[in-house]
């Protein structure tokens, strides 16, 4: 039976000899919750979800699971499941065993196994593959069989360590449906470690954005998003990522002019700029909340540099005074190399940031 489980992490530091992988780190996990850790390459969420698992002890702070404290708690009376990047199935067992072997450690009943271990199997579409060896199995299978072995023993928190890069494009995008449904059915508190912002967004109810040991924002897919607190979220979320440009602000005439063009200081910024009196800042814009038109419009003056057709859509880069953008364009539109156009920008989308901390202006008050 799985618990209500929410975790605390309460100041966690980690420090490995001179290096520091975790720098003072606080986050409220809720119970039933699927986290998103996202950062890229050595950020340190995996540290930090192995220090959650116990694998590594904390230099500083504490863990909470409830009111528990677990921080000096050994892994294995924890109660978490770990699933990894690599799976490390054991090759010489069959699929059956290598899901029931959390069980054989605890002595649970052979009878009770069996029955446990055709259950979590018949969750995960993989019953007629427990008379199977990993290496028989297709990489998405073998996949589920690591998910398998780490559901069977009922844990309190699902611990997964980037589970799907191994697996290809498409077969990722179906895993992760699955991943997300099964989570939700099982109502278990999932920590998922990742580099690869379109999962974080397709699968968590929360994300925790992570660079160098630090949590620079905690929000749902639509805040960190749509409302970056740094321009690192920004650029680091979305394909193509944000744009940003430099702008000076002119707060008496109400406008921001960007390389020689003139936008209005949008509705949600004119007071903030005034109460700030910041006079530069970086505007940061997504591809897909701007428009590339002909005629000459309040926006930004440019020229195309280049055109990517995907097939529904196609994105443009325009050359703005030598600071390139891309923009989400309908697919019949046809464009010339050096065609001079303007850049429409959604207003109530823009984002401003302060260019000496890289913070968003909303976030500095």
């Amino acid at each position: 039976m799985i618990e209500m489980v929410r975790i605390i992490l309460d100041s966690i530091t980690k420090k490995f000899d001179d290096f520091i992988a975790l720098r003072n780190i606080s986050l409220k996990i809720e119970d039933k919750e699927f986290m998103a850790l996202l950062g890229p390459s050595g950020s340190g969420k995996s540290t930090l979800l192995y220090t959650i698992a116990g694998i590594y002890k904390p230099t500083g702070g504490r863990i909470y699971f409830g009111d528990r404290d677990i921080t000096d708690i050994p892994p294995k009376d924890r109660n978490v499941g770990l699933v990894f990047q690599n799976w490390a199935l054991y090759p010489h067992m069959k699929v059956f065993d290598n899901i029931a072997f959390p069980l054989e450690l605890r002595k649970v009943p052979r009878q009770e196994i069996t029955v446990k271990v055709r259950e979590v199997a018949r969750m995960l579409h993989i019953e007629d593959l427990l008379d199977r060896y990993p290496w028989q199995l297709s990489g998405g299978q073998q996949q589920r069989v690591a998910i398998a072995r780490a559901l069977v023993k009922e844990p309190d928190v699902l611990l997964l360590d980037e589970p799907l890069s191994n697996l290809d494009a498409l077969l990722r995008i179906e895993v992760r449906a699955e991943l997300k449904r099964l989570q939700k059915e099982l109502g278990i508190t999932a920590i998922y470690v990742t580099h690869d912002q379109a999962e974080a967004l397709a699968m968590a109810d929360r994300i925790a954005v992570i660079r160098e040991g630090k949590i620079l924002q905690v929000g749902t897919p639509d805040d960190v998003y749509y409302r970056p607190k740094y321009r690192f979220v920004g650029g680091f979320l979305g394909n193509p990522p944000m744009n940003f440009v430099d702008a000076e602000v002119d707060a008496e005439n109400g406008y921001l002019n960007v390389y020689g063009s003139r936008i209005p200081v949008p509705a949600q910024y004119r007071e903030l700029v005034e109460k700030l009196g910041i006079k530069e800042v970086l505007l940061g814009f997504r591809p897909h909340d701007a428009e590339v038109l002909r005629e000459k419009r309040e926006g930004l003056a440019g020229e195309v540099y280049s055109f990517e057709p995907l097939g529904r859509e196609q994105i443009v880069t325009v050359s703005v005074d030598g600071a390139f953008v891309k923009v989400f364009a309908p697919e019949g539109e046809h464009f010339s190399f050096g065609e001079k156009v303007t850049v429409e920008l959604r207003e109530d989308r823009i984002v401003l940031f302060d260019k000496k901390t890289e913070k968003a202006l909303e976030f500095l008050v």
